[in-house]
């Protein structure tokens, strides 16, 4: 079978010593143990388009992570496992943030989750609809749902470390990763994982009792750190390979995931029962379950299936195929609604009530393609279609203004996002018999459509009913009384939904050529013409030179763009609220709507980026890899979301419009990214004790906000500035969210049949920045440590025990790294901006059997 072809290198290394060149850390013993008697071509599809290329002569950094990598963690998600082998990569967990808590972003080299683009079997991959909103990383950006690939489908990932969009086109400014399915045509595997989150939380001691003390207030009894067991979670896999007649493969994958919920919140001190007449605490506060909010990851059902086919035509001909098909079911809770408040209304609820946002998600996505080779030209013709589609819902809830005959539960809305992409890539080498090589051409073209919905929620999740206090239905000066819609999610109303789309065209070409035997030198162009808001033309030029047998000097300078997301462009989220009666609209309008051209919106434009790049890479004949790599990015035109505008100011530039306040995005801040990436390796052997594999990855970045613009005449003219129109704590997130740099350490023991994988990450300083700066969160460095021990019972079972995050290590406290301890720094224990989250030590145990 010659399936494989245009993938196949024209030579063939040991993946150990391609490691070795590159310092592709996350390679481990357990492959090396394997591949000591066979070679394995590491061929890169990302990087270059020269075919056959393989990671030791790539003049930019390449990581190359295998599937047996993915395997030796506890962890099942995608971008838990990028996060303990990629030192550049961040992948926060945060908590109460709505839709986020189901697609959670995740962050390369520091920048927004939709400056990293992402490719399946060199493909582009859609993004998710939803559009993060809520204080967490990446606010005001939609990405791809990596999570929504199950790591057992996967072959390996390549992680491109460079700016790409003059090669691939809009979204490549912080890199690439290409995910490569598995294509084997038989045999598979099946696998269970089991664990949970067995943990003592720092910090936070366990309420043992409450009384009343002498003054008549609540007393608290409190006993030592708080003690679980909870985040129980079952994972299965299955991989099946078959073989389609003599000439043609189909693998199929698939994953189930249950995951029971986790709760690090602290106790409620609050009352939540209303006062006695003659002013004595109600009895129920004694009794009450004080531990009322959902602060950790929330309860998630997931099915994924993918497959991976191809069928050899001709010799010169081959036809593939790969999509998927994920499921997606969680449930996220909101803030607590006491007894008391305004918002309950205690015919339903007399205790109060905690709302649960619940997730969805459905995503599919089919490729079409032939490839192969014709009149001295490589050829690959392709069609891709994507869809992801967010189905929000309340439950545990109602609607205040409905009162005792408000409903519980609602259908909040829909959000869907689909992509259809149709690429042509040709390329070929001609002869230059004036360079040490020939020159690799490549050219080709791609049409994109994309398309962006907002379906409106069922009426009583966004409308105001009549309901007030002591029954009555309307007041006389302020009208209805009540909150609208349903409590925790307004649904989606009328006015925010719409249908829109948008399609691109763009071309490239891309030539590459050795000058000498040890001079390589790669250039690219990009033209692209986006329909809703004009073109660009984009270039790279990336070089590599060997100056010895060991040592190579590498750099790249690029620049890139990344086109405003139609989520950005059309995302509308309206409430109506009544002001002296009067009903108004409030909340996020789209760029062009007329709330946000009165209120001087020039509508979006592409952010525009220059990277660039300059490193080496050292090898030695001992088993020892060094690469290290200085990067710096310039952003202009970051897109930002602005401030809720609100006064009388703006009320009347708003007139007519039907609102009174709103907030929209805007290209409004450049940017400065620096860093350094150093990625080293180590391979010991030994006669009677086993091989070990050291690795050794750093990541140093800093992010810098280095001009802000000003505010739209418009707003100038009633007195709002830059203070008002953008918050500097979303500005300063930007700069300190995520970590100043990051350690990853690991060693990998094979010894017979045991392997032994040992990994230590150090997240650096990180912070969580407030308006008040009694309220600014330092997060100190912290040290975690994963573990995984496999024991292979024959050639077919192996068993594995582990533990990720073995020592149970938190990050500090809230109400300890803060002055102003408030009711909520108290309520929620930890930062939702801890690069390793806040769930504690998990242990599992996994079986996997190999056929």
């Amino acid at each position: 079978m010659q399936l494989k072809q245009l993938f196949t290198a024209k030579k063939t290394i040991t993946l150990s010593v391609a490691a070795a060149l590159l310092g592709s850390w996350s390679v481990n013993a357990a492959q090396q143990d394997t591949q000591a008697e066979e070679n394995i071509e590491q061929i890169s599809v990302i990087g270059s388009r020269r075919l056959g290329r393989t990671v030791e002569d790539s003049p930019v950094p390449i990581d190359i992570i295998s599937g047996d990598a993915l395997k030796s963690s506890g962890q099942t998600e995608t971008n838990a496992l990028l996060s303990t082998l990629l030192p550049s990569f961040n992948f926060p967990q945060p908590s109460i943030t709505d839709g986020s808590d189901h697609v959670r972003p995740a962050q390369l080299r520091g920048l927004a989750p939709d400056h990293t683009l992402v490719l399946v079997n060199g493909k582009r991959r859609h993004s998710n609809a939803l559009l993060n909103l809520n204080g967490s990383t990446g606010r005001g950006s939609s990405s791809v749902d990596l999570n929504a690939i199950p790591a057992n489908a996967i072959e390996r990932i390549e992680v491109l470390r460079d700016g790409a969009a003059a090669q691939y086109g809009s979204d490549a400014i912080a890199g690439v990763i290409n995910i490569v399915l598995k294509s084997n045509s038989s045999g598979g595997s099946l696998g269970a994982v089991y664990g949970a989150n067995i943990t003592e939380m720092q910090g936070v001691p366990q309420l043992e009792s409450v009384s009343e003390d002498a003054n008549g207030n609540l007393a608290f009894n409190e006993g030592s750190d708080r003690s679980l067991t909870d985040g129980q979670t079952l994972t299965l896999q299955g991989n099946m390979g078959f073989e389609l007649g003599d000439n043609g493969f189909l693998s199929i994958s698939t994953e189930y995931r249950d995951r029971s919920s986790t709760n690090r919140s602290d106790y409620d001190q609050r009352e939540n029962y209303a006062r006695l007449p003659d002013g004595s605490l109600d009895p129920r506060e004694f009794t009450w379950d004080r531990y009322n909010h959902n602060f950790g990851n929330g309860t998630v059902e997931d099915f994924a299936l993918f497959y991976n086919a191809g069928y050899q035509l001709t010799n010169d001909a081959e036809l593939y195929s790969f999509g998927s098909y994920s499921k997606r079911e969680g449930e996220g809770g909101g803030f607590y609604r006491r007894a008391q408040d305004s918002r309950n209304v205690t015919d339903i609820y007399p205790d109060g009530f905690l709302p649960v946002i619940t997730s969805d998600i459905d995503d599919f996505s089919l490729a079409l393609g032939v490839k192969g080779f014709a009149n001295e030209w490589n050829y690959d013709a392709s069609a891709v279609y994507g869809q992801d589609a967010f189905n929000f819902g309340v439950i545990d809830s109602l609607n205040t203004s409905y009162g005792p005959s408000s409903q519980t539960s609602f259908d909040a809305g829909t959000l869907t996002y689909d992509q259809l992409t149709i690429n042509l890539d040709f390329s070929r080498e001609i002869d230059a018999e004036f360079l040490a090589s020939g020159i690799n051409v490549a050219v080709g073209a791609e049409y994109r459509r994309e398309g962006y919905e907002i379906q409106a929620g069922e009426e009583a999740s966004y409308a105001q009913g009549t309901f007030g206090p002591g029954g009555a239905v309307t007041d006389p000066v302020n009208g209805p009384f009540g909150s609208a819609g349903s409590q925790v999610f307004p649904g989606f109303t009328p006015e925010s939904a719409g249908d829109n789309s948008r399609h691109n065209v763009s071309l490239y070409i891309d030539l590459e050529a050795f000058i000498t035997d040890n001079w390589n030198v790669a250039v690219a162009a990009r033209y692209e013409d986006y329909s809703d808001f004009g073109d660009t033309l984009n270039g790279k030029i990336a070089t590599r030179y060997t100056l010895t047998e060991d040592l190579a000097l590498r750099g790249s300078v690029s620049t890139g763009f990344r086109a405003p997301s139609l989520q950005q462009q059309y995302f509308t989220s309206v409430a109506t609220v009544f002001v002296d009666g009067i009903p108004t609209q409030t909340g996020t309008f789209a760029p062009s709507s007329d709330v946000a051209v009165a209120l001087g919106s020039p509508g979006l434009d592409a952010e525009e980026a220059t990277n660039y790049g300059v490193g080496f890479t050292w090898s030695t004949d001992f088993n020892f890899s060094l690469s290290v790599d200085y990067y710096q990015i310039l952003i202009d035109d970051r897109i930002v979301l602005s401030n809720n505008l609100s006064g009388a100011g703006v009320a009347s530039l708003l007139e007519g419009t039907g609102a009174n306040q709103g907030r929209f995005f805007l290209n409004a801040i450049d940017s400065k990214t620096r860093g350094v990436d150093v990625v080293a390796s180590y391979n010991l052997m030994t006669d009677n004790y086993g091989d070990v594999a050291f690795n050794l990855g750093y990541n140093y970045g800093k992010n810098e906000v280095t001009n802000i613009i000003d505010p739209p005449a418009e707003l100038q003219s009633v007195g709002v500035e830059q203070d008002n129109l953008f918050s500097g704590n979303e500005l300063r997130r930007f700069e300190v969210s995520t970590p100043r740099n990051k350690y990853n350490l690991s060693a990998t023991w094979t010894l017979n049949e045991w392997r032994t994988t040992l990994r230590s990450t150090r997240y650096g300083e990180t912070q969580d920045p407030s308006e008040i700066p009694e309220r600014n969160e330092v997060l100190k460095p912290k040290w975690i440590t994963d573990l995984d021990v496999a024991y292979a019972l024959n050639n077919n079972i192996t068993l594995s025990l582990g533990a990720n995050n073995v020592f149970d290590v938190y990050p500090d406290p809230t109400r300890d790294l803060v002055s102003d301890v408030t009711t909520f720094s108290r309520l929620f224990s930890y930062s939702g901006f801890s690069p390793f989250g806040f769930n504690g030590r998990y242990v599992y145990g996994k079986i996997e059997m190999k056929f």
